[in-house]
């Protein structure tokens, strides 16, 4: 290794490393950031909710667009209600697939940074709540669709962006794929 050379830190997991050296975390800013803010504001903006309405409370009292204090015990919509070890142990795989995808996958541009921040992000922030409190706290309050909060949009904009990301530039080759053509 020259001097200039960074050591590599990580382990290996399916002949991809996995973790970040410092280079790496410099150009990895945009995924950091995105993550950290994504995180901050669900959990604060779920504070917020706990500490000014009570437990089934809307403001305002009629409308279209409320804000209510909720929780949910269960997946998205309220699937799987009470199931809260089986729904942290998916959050946690989720979570540990989001990462493997990202560090095997070629386009490591800023827009797929930015996607899967939002949805690593969306994910912790709501697998905090499941670890904390065993359930999540809803609170955006649409109409009839059930409610929700910043993690789940994060998730559903993080998604929505990543697909159509992968459809304007192609579906990318994984790294592993990569190296085996150039070895071949």
């Amino acid at each position: 290794m020259s001097a200039t050379q960074q050591p590599r830190r990580g382990a290996r997991f399916g002949g991809v490393r996995i973790g970040f050296s410092a280079a790496s975390m410099r150009s990895e800013w945009l995924l950091l950031l995105t993550v950290a803010a994504t995180v901050v504001a669900d959990q604060i903006s779920k504070l917020v909710i706990k500490g000014t309405l009570a437990l089934g409370e809307s403001w305002p009292a009629e409308g279209v667009f409320r804000i209510s204090h909720g929780t949910n015990s269960g997946a998205v919509w309220g699937l799987f209600p009470g199931r809260t070890g089986i729904l942290t142990i998916a959050s946690i795989v989720a979570i540990a697939f989001i990462i493997y995808y990202y560090r095997t996958q070629a386009v490591r541009n800023q827009p797929t940074r930015f996607t899967v921040g939002l949805l690593l992000g969306g994910a912790i922030g709501n697998l905090i709540d499941r670890l904390r409190m065993g359930e999540v706290v809803d609170f955006i309050d649409v109409g009839w669709w059930p409610a929700f909060n910043l993690a789940d949009s994060s998730i559903v904009v993080g998604m929505t962006l990543l697909i159509a990301t992968l459809l304007l530039t192609g579906e990318p080759k994984s790294r592993i794929d990569q190296r085996s053509e150039a070895a071949d």
